[in-house]
């Protein structure tokens, strides 16, 4: 079968497909069913008053607050991918085989996530390496994918498509939610005992789900254009090479060199509060006798639903006002909500707080990556290292964040002061981006 143009519309579409394939993991995994269940195996409460008596877990010898040990972790498996990117995409750059990459990580995050169904508190050790290697799987598919935007689409087309995939990714990721709510809040209608069996089978379609709709993208993502090359040690140093190329043309470009900067600083926050956020909900506010599972979902679901409308209602108001003068307003958006949410106490509050980042979050996302995109030199044709690069600094952005955030939670018991440190990033990211001259991105 013969590759499609660039440019078509069903090329397009297939790529942005891959958002619905993979979305499910940040939303069941990352966001939803996983961080409640997590919280239900490690915080015991009082039965009749719901009062925490207990949130430490045992783990590897050593007791942590149980979301200290899980920002911990997520960092770590953060700390990891941004080692790995560059190599892989020197590699994927050198054999021109992106798309073999792009389903080997596919597949190893989506049976990792399989997995996860025998995660227990007695077998903690093996449930990690699951959760870890899922992680890595969604994160390391990313960067693949992320860097076939410019190989896909004209500039004109690349905020349209950007957009397009995630709104894909949110409704995708929410028929899915939505059939494990079903599951688990009416267990008895499929033959549980409890919501224990069916919260764990959401675990196992998650993996399903990501394989069987990649394979749409995959029929017609190029294969690559260069001819296959031997793997060598020189290749496995030359994604690093790339890098710092590409860290010394930043030099002559001042414009690319402080977005990177802005982004660096301001992504912290935003993928903290997006992996961070259900675990504090379910310590951190007085449930009462409300079913918590069923709020955190609902909130969940509601941020989704939102990020359909501010993906897309973000994409147009940069044609309008320009890429950077949107991120900055977003931006500040992002800075009200993180003071309102230091405050919060109650449930209603937090639907408050989920549906503004629902508005915000996937207008950031979407038009993160495409001003990159449209920053990356038109002449360059090595696009995964530009991608890896960008990945590379969101992801030890995300470690640093995340390590603080479960930093701040460990020596003072609450996850409410490690608000602060993400209101402090964003305020930074706002001033760098603020020195950028404001006039809108059409072309590299």
């Amino acid at each position: 079968m013969s590759e499609l143009k660039k440019g078509s519309k069903k090329l397009l579409n297939a790529w942005a497909f891959y958002d619905w394939a993979n979305s499910v993991y940040p939303l069941v995994i990352s966001s939803a069913v996983f961080p409640i269940f997590y919280g239900a195996l490690t915080i015991i409460k009082d039965e009749e008053s719901g009062k925490i008596l207990s949130d430490t877990v045992n783990f590897l010898g050593y007791e942590y607050n149980n979301d200290s040990l899980i920002s911990y972790v997520t960092a770590f498996s953060f700390l990891i991918v941004s080692f790995l990117s560059p190599i892989l995409s020197g590699i994927s750059d050198y054999v021109g085989n992106k798309e073999s990459f792009m389903k080997f990580f596919c597949y190893l995050g989506a049976v990792s996530c399989i997995g996860l169904y025998w995660f227990s508190i007695e077998n903690i050790v093996f449930g990690m390496v699951c959760y870890v290697l899922g992680l890595i799987g969604f994160w390391g598919s990313l960067v693949f994918y992320n860097s076939y935007l410019p190989d896909i689409a004209y500039p004109e087309q690349q905020d349209k498509v950007s957009a397009k995939g995630f709104s894909l990714g949110y409704v995708g990721s929410v028929i899915l939610l939505l059939v494990n709510l079903v599951m688990i809040l009416k267990y008895d209608w499929f033959g549980f005992e409890n919501d224990a069996q069916p919260t764990r089978i959401a675990f196992i379609m998650v993996g399903v789900w990501w394989i069987l709709f990649a394979q749409y993208t995959f029929k017609h993502l190029p294969t690559g254009t260069n001819e296959g090359h031997k793997v060598t040690k020189t290749v496995l140093a030359s994604g690093y090479n790339e890098l710092k190329k590409i860290w010394n043309a930043l030099k002559s470009n001042k414009i690319l060199k402080r977005y990177l900067s802005a982004f660096f600083i301001y992504s912290m926050a935003v993928q903290t509060i997006m992996l961070a956020a259900t675990y504090f909900a379910v310590e951190e506010l007085d449930w009462g006798t409300q079913d918590s599972t069923t709020g955190l979902i609902i909130s969940i679901l509601l941020i989704q639903l939102i990020a359909i409308i501010g993906a897309n209602y973000t994409a147009k108001l940069s044609d309008k006002i320009g890429n950077i003068k949107t991120l900055i307003w977003v931006i500040f958006i992002w800075i009200l909500i993180c003071g309102f949410a230091y405050f919060i106490t109650t449930p209603i509050q937090f639907y408050i707080t989920a549906a503004s980042v629902g508005l915000v979050m996937g207008g950031i996302q979407a038009l993160s990556r495409s001003t990159y995109s449209k920053l990356i030199p038109t002449d360059s044709e090595d696009t995964a290292s530009y991608f890896s690069f960008y990945d590379v600094a969101e992801k030890i952005g995300l470690t640093i964040g995340l390590f603080l955030y479960g930093f701040v939670a460990q020596i003072t018991g609450s996850m409410r002061y490690s608000i602060l440190f993400l209101i402090t990033f964003f305020i930074v990211g706002l001033v760098i981006l603020s020195t950028i001259k404001n006039e809108k991105i059409t072309e590299s």
